[in-house]
């Protein structure tokens, strides 16, 4: 079966961003294709460690799979959830990979350079893990990778890397699709990206010091109204979709249409030609506040212990596959 795979990292509480952008629609097409499909689902711990830990990287682990589980996460035979820690094969196929990949293609990743932009130095794993995310996508032949527009780079050099080392060795590892037809299996027109309350140019970030640039999940409604209420729009005095000229404006249609799971093009017909931004905020803290107390409410009724059963069988089913691919790539280069 053809796998689709795909993970969020569990450093701190996510944002509505990480809800709506990444996390709501990998369950709504795990839903419609783990029939057919295997449908990985993985916590990437070892990324997590490339920022500040907290000591609570364990708790957050859990926490995020609750996630899934209470966004509606259907599970059966296919669906596979794991650690990446937990899968040694991760970290040794990234070090061959390493051999592989060039310096000059890891200089040009756009979120090295957004995360290291002003320091002084940082450390090699922000400028190393999109070849980590390489070997957690080929270790398992996967095909789609639901991701924010934001990673899309990321999975073309996944793809540059199969195509580079296949040359050389053969038809070892699967070559992912590209962000062409991944956005097409997505069902989008172009990657989701919830744009940053205050500052719209920018996506809503959970590492983004102002409180109320982002709605938390665990934010109560009544918070959440007033960030809504305290978004940034502009001074044209009319409601359309434009996110070049109206950035602010559109991330709130953007918001309303896939917290009601309405069509953009119904939502933005219907707020034509209104010129009070006030009432368009209203509505969509409205429709936010419902979307998080129905969120909450299911969340509070997982156990860890659910989640835990599902992480046993899960890293057995992840650590067979990885083996298997790892062995491959092992003999490859005479390692066995």
């Amino acid at each position: 079966m053809k796998t689709i795979l795909t993970g969020i990292r569990a450093n701190s509480e996510l944002t509505l961003g990480n809800y709506l952008g990444a996390l709501l629609p990998m369950v709504r097409l795990a839903n419609e294709h783990s029939s057919k499909m295997n449908v990985n689902i993985f916590v990437p711990d070892l990324h997590s460690i490339i920022s500040d830990v907290d000591g609570n990287l364990r708790s957050n682990t859990i926490r995020t799979l609750k996630y899934y589980l209470a966004a509606g996460l259907e599970i059966n035979n296919n669906v596979h959830i794991y650690r990446q820690s937990y899968v040694p094969a991760h970290s040794e196929l990234c070090w061959i990979l390493n051999c592989v990949a060039t310096m000059g293609e890891m200089g040009r990743m756009t979120q090295y350079k957004e995360k290291s932009e002003g320091k002084a130095s940082c450390n090699v794993g922000i400028f190393d893990y999109p070849v980590l995310m390489a070997a957690d996508i080929l270790l398992y032949s996967a095909e789609y990778i639901p991701l924010g527009e934001d990673q899309f780079q990321h999975i073309e050099l996944a793809r540059n890397l199969a195509i580079r080392f296949n040359n050389r060795f053969g038809d070892i590892f699967v070559v992912p699709e590209s962000t062409v037809q991944q956005i097409k299996f997505m069902g989008v027109e172009q990657g989701i990206r919830i744009r940053d309350l205050l500052n719209p140019d920018k996506k809503m970030s959970k590492s983004t010091k102002a409180e109320n640039s982002k709605i938390m999940l665990d934010d109560t409604p009544e918070k959440a109204t007033k960030k809504i209420m305290s978004a940034t729009t502009d001074s044209l005095g009319k409601v359309r979709f434009d996110m070049w000229a109206q950035p602010g404006i559109s991330n709130l249609l953007v918001i309303e249409s896939l917290v009601t799971n309405t069509p953009l093009a119904d939502v933005t017909a219907r707020w034509a030609g209104e010129t009070r931004y006030g009432d368009l905020k209203k509505q969509v803290a409205a429709s936010v506040s419902v979307m998080l107390a129905d969120f909450q409410e299911k969340l509070a009724g997982i156990s860890d212990e659910v989640v835990l059963k599902l992480l046993d069988e899960g890293e057995a089913y992840a650590n067979k596959v990885a083996n298997v691919k790892l062995l491959e790539v092992q003999k490859a280069f005479g390692l066995r």
